[in-house]
């Protein structure tokens, strides 16, 4: 595949660290369409997005200093680097510190919590399709050794030397299932979109059928032992997570049928 976009002398631009940057833009740009729709404010949603993004690409830099300290000191610029280490502990502690900092603003902001996750699921979504794409044509986040006929196969050295690709394996392609995946539950939010009865309905679907996914897509990837432990316990969180939003709908669905029975024998 192409692990690396383009370079320019010493200047290299990698596939990944581009379709990541293509996939935030275009989430922001979601986000911010999809609180218009729904009436929360666009303005403090998009800064909501930039904060969530800002904080985990900060966090993320400062934990690979506090990590690998010693390198840092002999290597200062080694943490700017777009191909600096992927530790699922460090991205997932970095995601959690900029979900947080989102948190903290939606509530100072007095936004309608779960009216603006149901902007964010959507937006996800696709965010999460596009990164993807980019996984797979950097050759990060592999899958397993495979024998099938659509088992592809990584011959870039750039590819094993930064992501530890294994090269000339025929591997599961286990990214674009993962992309697919993600650009059909973003067609299915958008469908779902003017149909939703209640706030908190998308996301809790996209936390049910992307936590599903993730699960048994975990089965076909070439993960650590410490990746596993915290892949599906995530997932697992999700889809139990979900529930709670999804039984909200159920609940309401039950008062309002009670609701009208009530209505129509004291007619």
């Amino acid at each position: 595949m192409h692990p690396l976009l383009f370079q320019l002398g010493h200047f290299a631009i990698p596939t990944y660290g581009a379709c990541t940057a293509l996939a935030l833009v275009t989430a922001l740009l979601a986000l911010r369409y999809f609180a218009r729709l729904l009436g929360v404010n666009a303005n403090a949603v998009w800064n909501l997005g930039l904060i969530t993004i800002l904080s985990t690409l900060v966090a993320g830099r400062l934990l690979l200093v506090v990590v690998y300290f010693s390198a840092f000191r002999h290597h200062p610029f080694w943490v700017l680097g777009i191909t600096a280490n992927h530790s699922v502990w460090i991205d997932s502690l970095a995601l959690v510190i900029g979900l947080a900092a989102g948190l903290l603003y939606a509530l100072a902001e007095g936004l309608a919590l779960l009216r603006t996750l149901d902007c964010i699921a959507p937006s996800a979504a696709l965010a999460l399709g596009l990164n993807r794409i980019g996984a797979f044509l950097a050759g990060l986040d592999y899958g397993l050794p495979s024998t099938r006929a659509w088992s592809i196969v990584y011959a870039d050295p750039i590819a094993a030397l930064w992501y530890g690709t294994p090269l000339g394996v025929p591997l599961i392609p286990v990214q674009l299932s993962d992309a697919l995946v993600s650009i059909l539950l973003f067609l299915a939010l958008l469908w779902w979109l003017p149909r939703r009865t209640q706030d908190g309905e998308l996301w809790g679907a996209w936390l049910f059928l992307y936590g599903v996914s993730a699960y048994f897509l975990a089965f076909q990837r070439t993960v650590t032992q410490t990746q596993w432990a915290l892949r599906w316990p995530v997932a697992v969180a999700m889809v139990v997570a979900s529930v709670v939003f999804l039984l909200r709908r159920s609940s309401s669905a039950i008062r309002e049928r009670y609701t009208v029975s009530d209505d129509s024998s004291g007619s």
